[in-house]
């Protein structure tokens, strides 16, 4: 849940390189009534606009220091004289306008509001045209894994500066495209693995007892109580494909019902338990009574499963995917349920999925629907493996955390397609300090050119680190007088390796047509 902390101190998280945010981000950071626009080097950029409420902060003497001395200074961003109005000529400051689709969690659109951005929050998924024509307005924008963030949307959106993945999976985004155009991502790879573990341990048991098949019956109803091929899970064999945060997870829960665990991963992984990792997919295939997938959607695994690995498996043997919904042929896996060789699974996700609720589950999304929808001891369930109420929460919290942390910060820890890079807070002590916050291509000489840029004031402190052909520049400059910022960002935005720069600042500097 999140939890405001004490208005009188506005953090920048301290440098804990190496954790996940889950465990340094429980804490929601304070709320603050304004926070000017973050902005990208496009000219194309748009904003909306809100009303300087410096004053809040300064208090009636207008010295920040007074008030808060030694505490973390909070941050706005620097926006050049070429920065775009929409309508008004007269001078005014920005305010970061978020999108969220999917209908992420409330507490998360709570919490960005609270810190100043301007929140919109949307129960659907949006099409790549509506992204195309709509996205324009927005800054930010927070998504589950039925919105697709093309190329050709990355393309149409320049001043989208990070997106945030309310989920585990990023594969609904175009990670690299939006590496190269300065366009951070975040997810949530934790948040949910014990809701999708307990989901998996349900199937299991519905599955060997044959209870949905049953409930139908009973609604249609007929009374048919038997127990032949309805077995106890104590004793039988699961073979877990992926031994990840979920995997693993269920590894510790399929034990504790008296379960055999081995599972398979490309990449040796100790144990838990007494589970054990075999050397191949066919030596698990032709081991488990009970096999699901816990693998992501990458182009090793789409397909990963189809019509000869189905023959692998035990005849009589059940089949989960809570996965993703390309890495299963299930044209295959119902020839499969239809000839009996196997005796049950349950499908959560699926090649292509209904963009909202209501009906739509229907052979216009695949030709196996039908099929699927036909067959007996199959559980279909609509994608709902991270579907709770604790998991929604908690991926709320900590993908909001990181979108906040990015915008108002620079601090990029967390980021799936981006260098990690960050730096210990701006305290109040500091007094005309500006920090910096360069994407750049990995290319040589950049550190030489932004230092020569910058030579004329003090470095403070800085830290820039690579991945692959993307490079991310943080530095805190001391010294820097209000009419001198312009000047700064101008220079290192015209440097031959940029991609984007932001300048974070104290000062409440405004707009100029």
């Amino acid at each position: 849940m999140l939890i405001p902390s004490p208005s009188s101190s506005i953090p920048i998280p301290t440098n804990t390189r190496g954790l996940p945010i889950s465990s340094y981000g429980a804490q929601s950071p304070p709320a603050s009534s304004n926070i000017a626009a973050s902005f990208g080097t496009s000219p194309r950029a748009a904003y909306s606009t809100s009303p300087s409420t410096s004053s809040h902060v300064r208090g009636a003497s207008g010295s920040l220091t007074n008030a808060f001395s030694g505490m973390a200074r909070q941050l706005t961003a620097f926006l050049p004289k070429t920065y775009p109005l929409e309508e008004e000529p007269e001078k005014r400051q920005g305010t970061t306008k978020v999108l969220l689709l999917e209908n992420i969690n409330l507490d998360a659109a709570e919490f960005l509001k609270n810190q100043g951005f301007e929140v919109d929050h949307v129960t659907k998924a949006w099409s790549e045209e509506e992204l195309i024509s709509k996205l324009p307005a927005y800054q930010a924008i927070g998504i589950r894994s039925k919105t697709k963030i093309t190329q050709k949307v990355i393309d149409a959106n320049p001043q989208l500066l990070v997106i945030g993945c309310f989920c585990i999976g990023t594969n609904q985004v175009d990670l690299e495209h939006a590496a190269r155009r300065g366009i951070a991502v975040f997810n949530s790879p934790y948040a949910n693995s014990r809701s999708v573990a307990e989901l998996v341990i349900s199937e299991i048991i519905a599955l060997s007892r044959q209870i949905v098949d049953r409930t139908h019956e009973m609604r249609a109803g007929i009374w048919n109580k038997i127990s032949k091929n309805c077995w106890e899970i104590r004793g039988k064999t699961i073979g877990i494909v992926g031994y990840g945060h979920i995997g693993s997870q269920l590894s510790v829960l399929a034990e504790s019902f008296g379960m055999q665990v081995v599972y398979y991963d490309v990449i040796p992984i100790m144990p838990l338990g007494t589970a054990r990792q075999v050397d191949s997919l066919e030596e698990l295939l032709g081991k488990a009574d009970f096999v699901t997938l816990h693998v992501p959607e990458i182009p090793d695994t789409i397909n990963m499963i189809g019509e000869a690995q189905f023959a692998q498996m035990k005849s009589g043997a059940f089949f989960i995917n809570n996965a993703r919904g390309k890495v299963v042929d299930l044209n295959a896996l119902a020839s499969a349920l239809e000839s009996k060789h196997l005796a049950g699974a349950a499908v959560d996700v699926f090649p292509k999925e209904p963009g909202s609720n209501g009906p739509g589950f229907n052979e216009t999304l695949g030709e196996f629907i039908p099929r699927l929808r036909n067959v007996s001891n199959l559980i279909l369930t609509p994608h709902i493996g991270g579907s709770t109420e604790e998991a929604q929460r908690a991926i709320g919290s900590e993908v909001s955390n990181a979108v906040y942390r990015y915008l108002t910060f620079g601090c990029s820890l967390g980021s799936v397609n981006f260098p990690e890079v960050d730096l210990r807070s701006i305290t109040t002590n500091d007094e005309r300090h500006i920090r910096v916050c360069h994407v750049h291509r990995n290319e040589p000489g950049v550190l030489k050119q932004i230092n020569n840029i910058l030579a004329d004031h003090n470095i403070e402190k800085q830290f820039t680190d690579s991945k692959g052909d993307i490079a991310y520049l943080m530095a805190d400059i001391s010294g820097v007088g209000q009419e001198e910022v312009e000047g700064i960002y101008s220079a290192i935005k015209n440097t031959r390796a940029n991609i984007l720069t932001r300048l974070l600042c104290e000062c409440p500097l405004v707009l100029h047509r």
